[in-house]
């Protein structure tokens, strides 16, 4: 299905370029589904997020002005907004990501990065868990993975699943 295809969501407006993804945290907003929705637009508090009109227009990312702040993750109904940091430091990035399931994981737990299709891609290390009640209930959890599959992990396995 081409929707799992990495290419695809690449080549949606709210991507960020190569190197932007290279400087520091950045938003990556994989939303490809044209339906009325602008959380991630109000949300943003530096305005790099435009939907406009009509309201079904797909997310764009100006990455000029993207923080990589992450108020837009929470927001997003589809969990499709993903705040990518691949300078975090020089063999690993983070991928910071909405985690709707409880229990939440604990800061330094080992995990199972997946990928779209909930495939486990690496072994990860939790360093950031925002709790739901401070982020629109949803909590947003920051995993660091080795830097060459921060394209590719949109999601966590907690021991707890296995």
């Amino acid at each position: 299905m081409k929707y799992f295809e990495e290419k695809f969501y690449q080549n949606s407006p709210g991507y960020p370029s190569k190197e932007r993804l290279k400087k520091g945290p950045v938003a990556v907003i994989e939303c490809v589904q044209e339906i009325p929705c602008n959380p991630c637009e109000t949300a943003c508090p530096f305005g790099a997020i435009k939907v406009g009109k009509p309201i079904i227009n797909l997310p764009k990312l100006n990455e000029k002005k993207c923080k990589g702040c992450g108020k837009c993750i929470a927001v997003c109904p589809g969990l499709a907004i993903f705040v990518v940091d691949n300078a975090f430091n020089e063999k690993e990035a983070t991928v910071s990501l909405p985690y709707e399931f409880l229990p939440l994981p604990e800061k330094g737990e080992k995990v199972d990065a997946l990928n779209r299709k909930g495939k486990r891609v690496c072994s990860g290390r939790i360093i950031k868990i925002i709790p739901p009640e401070k982020n629109n209930h949803t909590a947003v959890v920051t995993v660091a993975i080795p830097k060459k599959y921060s394209g590719e992990v949109r999601n966590i396995r907690c021991s707890i699943f296995k």
